[in-house]
């Protein structure tokens, strides 16, 4: 017979965002507990590529309650040190975690929720989604479709360049993971043709300091729900074009260009042997060097309104786009051996068993709080509640609004 256990709150997921509510929640006096299917931090341990470091400096990676105190503020933390980082504050804080307790279904029951895992049960009156934002990867159909002599590797699956075929790779999407993957791959020797579709540009350093500086300063990363028009959009733009690395430099398309890679537009389709692109790469390029010059207008003038003493502002050159870029490529013919999907990552809720799901199956949420389903909240998503939701450092706020509002349901009798 299976054990089973009550508890006010369940959080799910032992990442950053779950241990940042558990800090809240026992600050608030909730009894809870974090069911973590893996170890602490186990996406870092298990689910990222080997050379793979934090987009935000050290400096910027703050949990509630505990703070970056190396000798290297300004570095980028590798895999093995964002692990350390998050594992060192889950025993700081004392969270009550359940390591190695895969949660298989979460379901409503009259007093609340059932949460059902490999080691029993748990009966709770709320629960918190903090289980991530990439826990698989998101892939085009098409994929089902290249031939069995052709690679087909996602981010999530991409661990380094000794695990690709030799020969062409394909790198489809050009975000973070994208252009930092095609760089990789290039350095290794791989002839890398890069697929191109919207992409936000972002310099490293701009006047001196870096970006992140910039945005948290200015307070984009601050700017909440209310503060945009299109959330839907905003939610769905892809992750800076960005790289921690000790030369702090700028990877962009120009940075790739000049190491041989073939810039193509946007992946859009395979078929009989030919993988097929769109015809907008000039204009997607154009839309975003549009968009960072705006970044870096606003960047200017609240360095003019608050007299700031820095730098002269140097803006990146526009993106350097072929005349005639190939609309297809038959890749048995062009000997690419492998496609790498760098198309971006989904959150699993395929363990949710709560009518909580959108027409395109995506959790329904307001700010983090389910409403279909009182009791239960998410954290860790895009934009949650604001621009540096994404962030390591953004779970501290996020959670503390979700922990005041699952407080004060609990106390209405929720």
């Amino acid at each position: 017979m299976s054990e089973s256990r009550d508890v006010t709150t369940v959080i799910v997921g032992a990442g950053h965002s779950g241990l940042a509510m558990s800090y809240h929640l026992a600050a608030r006096d909730v009894p809870h507990v974090v069911l973590e299917r893996g170890e602490v931090a186990n996406s870092w341990r298990h689910e990222r590529w080997d050379s793979l470091r934090l987009l935000t400096p050290n400096w910027q990676n703050q949990l509630p309650g505990f703070t970056y105190e190396g000798a290297d503020p300004d570095g980028f933390m590798r895999c093995a040190e964002v692990v350390s980082f998050i594992d060192a504050y889950a025993r700081t804080i004392e969270a009550p975690v359940h390591t190695g307790t895969c949660v298989t279904s979460v379901r409503a029951d009259d007093s609340g929720y059932v949460v059902d895992t490999n080691k029993g049960t748990w009966t709770c009156r709320s629960v918190v989604l903090a289980s991530g934002a990439c826990n698989a990867p998101a892939i085009p159909e098409a994929a089902a479709r290249l031939p069995d002599d052709v690679a087909s590797i996602t981010a999530f699956d991409y661990k380094s360049p000794a695990d690709v075929p030799a020969g062409g790779v394909l790198v489809v999407g050009a975000s973070a993971s994208g252009l930092q993957i095609a760089a990789e791959l290039a350095g290794a020797g791989h002839p890398v043709t890069l697929a191109v579709g919207e992409h936000v540009r972002m310099p490293r350093t701009y006047r001196g300091r870096d970006i992140q500086h910039w945005l948290q300063e200015t307070g984009r990363l601050d700017e909440g729900l209310d503060d945009v028009d299109d959330l839907v959009r905003v939610r769905n733009v892809p992750s800076p074009q960005l790289v921690g690395t000790e030369d702090r430099s700028t990877l962009d398309l120009n940075a790739l260009t000049a190491r041989g890679v073939e810039l193509v537009g946007r992946f859009a389709g395979y078929n009989d042997g030919n993988a097929q692109f769109s015809g907008s790469l000039r204009n997607v390029c154009s839309l975003a060097d549009l968009k960072l010059g705006r970044l870096l207008g606003q960047i200017d003038e609240w360095i003019d309104e608050h007299n700031q003493d820095t730098q002269p502002g140097e803006r990146p050159a526009p993106t350097n786009v072929p005349d005639s870029p190939r609309l297809m490529i038959n890749l048995e013919r062009a000997g690419i051996a492998s496609v790498v999907w760098a198309t971006g990552y989904r959150p699993d809720y395929s363990w949710l068993d709560l009518p909580v799901f959108d027409r395109k199956g995506k959790l329904s949420h307001t700010g983090g709080v389910v409403d279909a389903a009182p009791g239960v909240y998410a954290l860790g998503l895009t934009f949650l509640r604001r621009r540096s939701s994404s962030f390591i450092h953004g779970a501290d706020a996020d959670a503390a609004d979700l922990a005041e509002h699952l407080t004060a349901w609990l106390k209405a009798g929720g």
